[in-house]
């Protein structure tokens, strides 16, 4: 029950680009990382403030064919002052709200202007905005032509979530060679990028890969990280695999209590589901965009959400999912029921049994369910377990697990 693209990586990006905008993958988160929040709605535009001050200016300009450098030019020919310091934390909000190429001119002005007062955040901001506009060769141009001293780790991370957002294995792969031959002190967020770019494409086998490196260069693993590398095993459907992550993520010292949840929501799935994909409702019809083994991501990323107490998301993933033209399964209601038990939202689990109830599946899994309240008692969540056997009685559903026989 977990996976992907999530908190963490927003996190990570905005570290990187001093908060401008999502990866995981983003999409993951994120960024996921980067597999998927680019869905999200487009949240409205920071509110103006009063008087004629450059920020309002840009803003004012709303649509993208109206140019922000004209708007500067004109600022700075009536004499007035446009700090480097302002001008960051106006292509930031400009990218918080998806005005890309505002943002750029914005950045490409201030580079003009205070080449001298660029930051590496900066300069990764540059080319994570030169992507969206014109697309992973123009900020791969743009980064060859930086000199030396300005080729730095964040400007490397910044073109290699290029690359994996563009899914361009071969250029990702060479950029990690560089950074490796430069003996850069990569971060986390390097070996994110690439565990979530092999998940995209499918080569699940070279995410351990990349684990195993990670952990010979000594750098801790976030939450992200273990969430990359249960989605792969369970995508391998490596139901082995999937229980030593778990187990090397309880020994890890940077441990921390949200981590706890996350455990046990992934053990709770394995044990009530054993990620076996059922073969009388889990076909994939030949339109589909997607294949069963891409489809199962999205239960770890519901179960990531849940994790991270991220209500919202969880619906929004499960609307989506009920979009597509995939059938679903018994392991899709089970994450679901299974996240929303975690965080005590007896009424969300009750409708999505209902829909479980209602839909085109052969029939309801009741042993499914019986799975799920065990593991939810062999998992010391007893308050848990008892919650949702009450509402499968309000649902005509009486359970008959062993735990049950044993009371």
């Amino acid at each position: 029950m977990a996976a992907v693209l999530t908190r963490a990586a927003a996190a990570a990006r905005a570290r990187r680009s001093g908060g401008s905008v999502l990866p995981l993958r983003s999409a993951l988160a994120g960024r996921g990382p980067s597999l998927s929040s680019e869905a999200a709605a487009t949240p409205a535009a920071p509110a103006e403030e009063d008087g004629d001050d450059l920020r309002g200016r840009i803003f004012r300009l709303g649509l993208a064919k109206r140019s922000a450098t004209a708007a500067l030019e004109k600022w700075s020919a009536e004499g007035r002052d446009a700090p480097a310091e302002e001008l960051r934390r106006i292509a930031r909000d400009l990218s918080r709200v998806r005005r890309y190429k505002h943002a750029l001119e914005v950045a490409d002005w201030m580079k003009t202007h205070h080449e001298s007062d660029l930051s590496e955040s900066d300069y990764g901001m540059r080319i994570d905005l030169i992507t969206r506009v014109f697309g992973a060769s123009a900020a791969e141009d743009f980064f060859e032509k930086l000199p030396p001293g300005a080729k730095s780790l964040e400007a490397y991370t910044a073109l290699l979530h290029s690359y994996a957002r563009s899914k361009m294995t071969d250029r990702a792969e060479r950029l990690f060679g560089r950074m490796k031959d430069a003996n850069l002190s990569m971060d986390v967020l390097v070996y994110n990028e690439m565990m979530t770019l092999y998940i995209s494409v499918g080569e699940f086998d070279k995410v351990q890969v990349i684990a195993e490196e990670l952990k010979g260069q000594n750098v801790s693993p976030d939450l992200f990280t273990y969430n990359l590398r249960v989605s792969a095993a369970a995508a391998s459907m490596d139901l082995d695999g999937f229980k030593g992550i778990l187990d090397e993520m309880s020994k890890d010292p940077n441990s921390k209590e949200g981590w706890t949840l996350y455990r046990k929501l992934a053990a709770t799935y394995v044990d009530a589901s054993q990620l076996v994909v059922g073969s009388g409702n889990s076909l994939v019809e030949a339109e589909a965009k997607i294949s069963q083994r891409e489809w199962i991501t999205y239960d770890f990323l519901v179960l990531l959400h849940a994790g991270l107490g991220n209500l919202e998301r969880i619906k929004d993933i499960w609307k989506s999912m009920l979009m597509t033209s995939q059938h679903m399964t018994s392991r899709n209601y089970i994450c679901v029921i299974s996240s929303y038990l975690m965080c005590d939202r007896l009424k969300d689990a009750g409708e999505i049994v209902d829909q479980w109830r209602r839909s085109k599946a052969p029939e309801f899994d009741i042993s499914a369910c019986n799975r799920l309240f065990d593991a939810l008692l062999n998992a010391g969540l007893a308050d848990t377990a008892e919650s949702f056997r009450e509402l499968m009685l309000q649902k005509s559903c009486i359970l008959t697990s062993r735990a049950t026989v044993a009371e």
